[in-house]
């Protein structure tokens, strides 16, 4: 299915999943292209953010946003076109960055809305190295991680979009650069092309004694957007005074109760006691103030024209693909920063 003119292609969350999302999780739906009134534009979507966080907004838990509600358009921040506007500052043809969510078509008054311009360079990047992802891995890691040169850095799934970020920005501030990523192709574009100082495969049986090798003198900063396996993997590294910046933990959104195996909570708490190991969450969009964001637009605007930092996007084709590419972006077989192109090829 193409986009169309005169129909608005809508995936809606029809029930909430027990583990992964299965194919009754979302649904795909058409209405008619909504017409925008008075202090309304109207939108066209061109490309979708993917972005492991959409797991837990299908659950009807408490976070730090409101769920998906079923039968409502799933949630997502998009590149779209406007197509008619009744608002000053936007005219047809802008591109914006904007939180329509998963359909072709969009009422916005503009609220919490970005206008980019009539030709932006690269739009799809303000939904990953220039937005909410490259946003994340600056934020957490400088101001909560706050990097030392010559200090380790372990980064866990690094050859995503937050993930290959941090490591880079490390980079840049002196660091020696660790990852962790799932397979040799992986580990070897994080070690080759984005220039980390070693990758770890965190399928490899012996992953935890391949970690500690590349460790040497301890870590001091450990990235984690992942949990699990990794987590467990870092424990016993963390140096006195190590920072843990947390945005996410990718390996446990689609369990339905507690992890099988050992309760890891004594060694988890007991390792942050004994290390006086510095722990924070955040969420990007209300942990930093204004002065931040326009600090990372400036740094990564810099580092891209200079190439100091490498990005890499993986296209998914259709609107219609969106709930398998979640599915792949779940379980580790995405590479890259996944964005799902909606808009006419």
């Amino acid at each position: 299915m193409t986009q169309a003119t005169d129909t608005n292609r809508r995936i809606v969350l029809a029930q909430r999943p027990v583990g992964a999302p299965n194919a009754d999780t979302l649904r795909l739906e058409t209405s008619d292209v909504p017409v925008p009134a008075e202090g309304e534009m109207l939108l066209r979507t061109e490309y979708l953010s993917l972005d492991p966080y959409m797991r837990g907004r299908m659950n009807d838990t408490k976070s730090y946003a409101e769920p998906v509600k079923i039968g409502e358009v799933m949630t997502g921040q998009v590149v779209a076109e406007v197509v008619a506007s009744n608002i000053e500052k936007y005219q047809p043809g802008d591109y914006v960055l904007a939180g329509s969510g998963w359909q072709d078509y969009a009422i916005s008054d503009g609220s919490m809305v970005v206008n980019l311009g009539k030709n932006p360079q690269n739009p799809s990047w303000s939904l990953g190295i220039l937005g909410m992802p490259g946003y994340t891995a600056y934020a957490g890691l400088l101001k909560i991680g706050e990097p030392k040169p010559g200090e380790t850095v372990v980064v866990a799934a690094a050859s995503g979009p937050v993930g290959a970020t941090v490591g880079q920005i490390a980079k840049i501030k002196g660091c020696r650069v660790v990852g962790v990523a799932g397979g040799a192709e992986k580990c070897a574009h994080v070690v080759d092309n984005l220039g980390f100082d070693a990758c770890i495969d965190h399928r490899a049986d012996d992953f935890a004694r391949q970690l500690a090798a590349a460790c040497p003198d301890g870590i001091d900063v450990y990235f984690e957007n992942v949990g699990g396996k990794v987590l467990y993997g870092v424990l016993p590294l963390l140096n006195p005074f190590a920072r843990m910046p947390v945005c996410g933990v990718a390996a446990w959104y689609n369990l339905s109760g507690l992890p099988e195996g050992p309760d890891m909570a004594p060694a988890i708490m007991g390792a942050i006691l004994r290390m006086k190991v510095k722990v924070q969450g955040f969420i990007i969009f209300d942990s930093f103030g204004p002065e931040t964001y326009k600090e990372f637009v400036d740094d990564m605007t810099d580092w891209l024209k200079e190439g100091k930092v490498q990005y890499k996007e993986q296209v998914v084709q259709g609107l219609e693909n969106a709930p398998s590419g979640l599915n792949d972006l779940l379980v580790g077989k995405s590479f890259g920063k996944m964005v799902v192109k909606v808009g006419p090829t």
